[in-house]
C-alpha cells in the first residue's frame, strides 16, 4: 500500500500521507467526545479527524448518500507499517463532484465514528 501526499496547505502542514483500502473497514473510536477536534478547509467536501488532545491528524472523512468514506494518515500510525514511500496527490486541482468520484472509489466505505460511553 503507498501512502497518498495531499498537496493542500493544511495537509502539507500536518506532513499527511494517506492510506486506505475500497474493500477494508475502519472505525475511529473516541474515549469521549471531545478527543476529536474535525477541521473543513479548502472545498469544505472533506473534515479532517485531529486528536483533541496532542493535534495530530489522524484520518479524513467525507460524507456521500449516507455513507461515510475515510482515508487513515499513515503517518500518525506507531510502530512499523510496511507501506511503500508517499507518492504525490493533488485533490486541490480537483472539482467537488471529481473529488467525491476519486474518494468513492479509493477510500474506505462505511466508516464507523463510535465514541465510548455515549
Amino acid at each position: 500500500m503507498v501512502p497518498r501526499a495531499c498537496d493542500c496547505s493544511f495537509c502539507r502542514k500536518h506532513a499527511a500521507a494517506y492510506v486506505s483500502d475500497p474493500a477494508g473497514q475502519l472505525s475511529v473510536i473516541m474515549q469521549s467526545s471531545d478527543a476529536l477536534r474535525r477541521y473543513r478547509q479548502g472545498s469544505n467536501t472533506a473534515e479532517f479527524l485531529l486528536c483533541g488532545r496532542c493535534g495530530v491528524l489522524v484520518a479524513v472523512v467525507f460524507e456521500h448518500h449516507a455513507r461515510i468514506y475515510g482515508a487513515v494518515n499513515a503517518r500518525s500510525l506507531e510502530g512499523p507499517t510496511g507501506f511503500g514511500s508517499a507518492v504525490p496527490a493533488s485533490p486541490q486541482s480537483l472539482a467537488a463532484d471529481e473529488k467525491v468520484a476519486r474518494w468513492s472509489q479509493l477510500w474506505i466505505p462505511d466508516v464507523e465514528l463510535v465514541t465510548l460511553g455515549a
